[in-house]
């Protein structure tokens, strides 16, 4: 069945030590759709302002992703993010953010996706993601992302949500703020308890933590060489990994292990450009032959 997400769609301009790129496609929701679109059929909702560019919407086409629910919306501005990467790719700086129709409510949920049975709420604030969830009462997996701003500032919100979902996304600075646990282990059995099934905590070039109902998992970092900007890792991460599940039609520990493999790997193609461009480049096949070199990466006797 088709996966449906909802986030950002942004307009940003990204400075790293590689170099710098203005006014690109980004946020969380682009960068999400994308990665999952290698697996799995994958919807839209979302707002962009009348100064999208026609060029970004190309680029949903060019991944087969449905746009009904994307709307472009008259006398607002679209979402926009200015940031600059430190030299160890690993820390940034937010110089600007512009919230502009990232503020304003989502558009309506086209009736056609109304059978969505996967459904992933992009880090965006959780009242937009619980409005979001309110069309989909018999979905078979619900899945969130989140960040520090929305626990920072709408943590009752947020914990609300939580109580709903069948799994969280987030990464290790989040999880210990939101939990107040330094160790990652604790932090998501702290989670847990907070009513999601599963909870996946990101910790960037060290890999990522599954705590499930049936059992914990790790997963390593793809080795990568070549990275020019990390931005919407985390993002394609999520997407990778929802796209297999959506495909799967399982989500056992056994499966999102296996979709957590995914997941690395499509992120390890997204930090090797700026933007999308990286993965408009590649094929799933592309991707099924760089996960069998993860395995005998990790393979041990």
């Amino acid at each position: 069945m088709p996966l449906i997400v909802t986030g950002s769609i942004g307009i940003d301009t990204v400075i790293t030590p590689t170099g710098r790129a203005d006014d690109i496609l980004g946020g969380s929701c682009t960068y999400f759709a994308a990665a999952a679109s290698f697996f799995s059929p994958v919807r839209v909702v979302g707002a962009v302002g009348e100064d999208f560019p026609e060029k970004h919407l190309g680029v949903f086409e060019h991944f087969g992703i449905d746009t009904a629910g994307l709307e472009k919306r008259e006398g607002s501005k679209t979402f926009r993010w200015t940031g600059e990467y430190q030299r160890n790719m690993n820390d940034r700086d937010t110089l600007s953010v512009d919230i502009n129709v990232l503020g304003e409510d989502l558009p309506p949920v086209p009736e056609g996706y109304r059978d969505s049975e996967y459904v992933f709420l992009a880090n965006t604030h959780p009242s937009a993601q619980t409005a979001l969830l309110e069309n989909f009462p018999e979905a078979k997996l619900v899945v969130a992302d989140t960040m520090d701003l929305w626990i920072n500032t709408a943590l009752d919100e947020l914990k609300a949500l939580m109580a709903r979902l069948d799994g969280l996304v987030l990464n290790d600075s989040e999880a210990k703020l939101l939990t107040g646990e330094s160790n990652m282990v604790a932090a998501s059995h702290a989670i847990v308890e907070m009513g999601p099934k599963f909870v996946v905590i990101k910790k960037g070039e060290h890999g990522c933590l599954l705590n499930h109902a049936d059992g914990l998992g790790v997963m390593h970092a793809y080795p990568a060489l070549n990275v020019v900007d990390p931005t919407g890792a985390g993002d394609s991460f999520a997407g990778g990994m929802m796209g297999y599940l959506s495909e799967a039609g399982q989500f056992g520990v056994d499966s999102i292990r296996r979709a957590l493999a995914y997941g690395t790997i499509v992120a390890s193609y997204n930090i090797e450009s700026f933007s999308l461009e990286r993965l408009k480049e590649i094929s799933r096949a592309e991707i099924d032959h760089r996960l069998g070199e993860f395995a005998e990466f990790v393979r041990f006797d």
